[in-house]
């Protein structure tokens, strides 16, 4: 166990290894209730949110989710987010730990009096069930599991216990996110257990998420970071109209991006690290953003904010505690697994 933001968190239940097998295998099982969970009532609140986010939130149908950046005036990312819009109408978030007290304070700091932002972190719990098993290990009931596209939101319950089922994750791999009352949480996973999920830790997550070649914040972007540096530009749309940062990232993608994040395979023995210095010709270019050994791959793998723009195959060398390693840049994501493509629509 470890604390993440203030949560006791698992690291790990058996190995990271067997957890990961699970997950591009079967259906791992992960408590990401560390996750902030909020909620957007009163009249407005769909407007309200498409002016702080980079996306477009105007054509998001009830029972769809999607991904957004929320952006400073200069263009720098204060968090990368989920927004959901179930089938009642209603708003919700899915923001980073680390990020939630300030992300909050952020929204509600630029609310309209009749929009109330509600955080139901403590009164909601979030599990994630994922991989290629997922939809058949997921005893759920008043809904057709089936039917529910990548991204799309609907209610239903498991184990007894009301939920909202989305088909969201941060593996690469199919699966779904649970939003349950906290108090009911337990027999939900002690039900999918049963089902046959593995139950999963931080660092299964977090190899998966890196293969699947998914940001993750604090680490590839952050408010020193604006969405085209971090490869993630597809989220901004330019010409819904007005948003915080527009006009600092019409700038920025007219100049374009000064570094980028791309992604690093490296060499036998090389396993890259957080920070890590990354060389061309004798030339510092960048730094590793995150990296890691992945065991399912079995190779060392990495994402780096580099200048320029090496193409895919450039050989680049990568600091480590043993000397200089080797490595070439590689297009993301280095795995594609059961996740259904998404619409970036």
């Amino acid at each position: 166990m470890v604390d993440f933001a203030g949560w006791e968190m698992p690291q790990q239940y058996s190995s990271v290894k067997q957890e990961q097998q699970a997950v591009r295998s079967a259906a791992g099982l992960f408590d990401v209730s560390h996750m902030g969970r909020l909620s957007f009532e009163g009249e407005g609140a769909g407007g309200f949110l498409n002016g702080l986010v980079t996306n477009d939130l105007a054509g998001l149908e009830p029972g769809h989710a999607q991904y957004n950046l929320l952006c400073r005036e200069d263009g720098g990312i204060i968090d990368d987010l989920v927004i959901y819009h179930d089938r009642e109408g209603g708003w919700h978030a899915v923001v980073n730990a680390s990020n939630r007290d300030k992300d909050v304070a952020w929204m509600r700091g630029h609310a309209p009096p009749a929009v109330t932002v509600r955080d139901r972190s403590e009164e909601l719990a979030l599990i994630a069930l994922q991989g290629p098993g997922a939809q058949a290990m997921l005893p759920a009931e008043g809904v057709d599991v089936d039917s529910i596209p990548y991204f799309g939101v609907e209610r239903g319950r498991v184990a007894g216990a009301a939920v909202l089922i989305s088909r969201t994750g941060y593996t690469g791999e199919d699966g779904f996110e649970l939003f349950i009352a906290s108090d009911r949480v337990g027999s939900v996973w002690d039900a999918l257990v049963a089902a046959g999920a593995t139950p999963s830790g931080l660092a299964a997550r977090d190899v998966c998420r890196l293969e699947a070649g998914l940001r993750l914040y604090g680490s590839d972007m952050d408010e020193q970071t604006n969405p085209y540096e971090a490869g993630l530009g597809w989220t901004v749309r330019l010409d819904k109209g007005d948003f915080i940062g527009r006009a600092a990232l019409a700038a920025a993608k007219a100049q374009g991006p000064r570094r980028r994040l791309v992604g690093l395979e490296c060499g036998e023995r090389t396993i890259p690290r957080h920070h890590a210095g990354v060389a061309a010709g004798g030339r510092l270019i960048g730094t590793v953003t995150s990296g890691t050994y992945s065991f399912f791959l079995q190779r060392g793998i990495a994402m780096a904010s580099l200048e320029g723009a090496p193409p895919p195959g450039a050989p680049v060398q990568v600091e480590t505690r043993g000397g200089d390693g080797s490595a070439q840049v590689a297009r993301l994501p280095f795995y594609r697994g059961s996740v259904r493509q998404a619409t970036r629509a």
